[in-house]
């Protein structure tokens, strides 16, 4: 005799009482990251959000600790791109834009989260300023694809090279201006000594789970 076929969204199905030949009712599933997340109280799901950018803001102050000064020029080696493009890539791009502009924010307010536990607007400030479209860059290579692949490795190394470069931009452009030095010093000062250092910084940012 034939059913109603009950047909769940999670791939589960039951007849019924008869009505029909072959008549189906669709029962959605309720299980699922997107019906879980939809099912949440906005006050829970802002506060899960808030966490996030701090605890993203934290491992930038914390990981940028990870420093070693050099004589000739003010901007210090660090773990701060490291930590920018990690923190972008495991959180997203509008989450990690909201930690970079939380930890700037407490930089210039006074807060020690910069390299040495210092704070203020320093010479090397631009470079915390390029930490946020870098974060965001970062964010796009290690987000998954919308079939839900996982962007091939030399993608992923390509875009958080990139995202490091972008570091630069603010970051010379402002230490030109608040040192006064010309532009092959700035660059023999904020550009040279760094560049190996971040392209490893990229790959290894690349090696990271995806996000999805």
């Amino acid at each position: 005799m034939a059913g109603v076929v009950l047909a769940y969204g999670c791939g589960m199905t039951m007849n019924t009482s008869p009505v029909g030949p072959h008549s189906t009712a669709n029962v959605g599933c309720a299980d699922g990251p997107a019906s879980a997340s939809a099912a949440r109280p906005l006050p829970v799901i802002l506060a899960r959000e808030a966490g996030l950018v701090l605890a993203g803001a934290v491992a930038l102050a914390l990981i940028g600790q990870i420093s070693l000064p050099l004589p000739f020029t003010p901007v210090p080696v660090t773990l701060g791109t490291l930590a920018a493009l990690g923190v972008g890539g495991l959180l997203g791009g509008r989450r990690a834009l909201g930690s970079v502009s939380l930890y700037a924010a407490a930089a210039a307010a006074g807060a020690p989260v910069l390299a040495g536990w210092s704070s203020g607007v320093t010479a090397s400030f631009g470079y915390v300023l390029g930490y946020a479209p870098a974060a965001v860059i970062a964010g796009r290579a290690l987000a998954r694809t919308a079939d839900g692949a996982r962007r091939p490795l030399p993608v992923r190394i390509g875009l958080m090279l990139i995202a490091s470069a972008v570091v630069y931009v603010p970051g010379l452009m402002w230490l030109k201006v608040a040192t006064g030095i010309a532009w092959k010093t700035t660059l023999a000062a904020g550009l040279a000594p760094f560049v190996i250092g971040d392209a490893l910084k990229s790959v290894v940012v690349a090696l990271l789970p995806s996000r999805r």
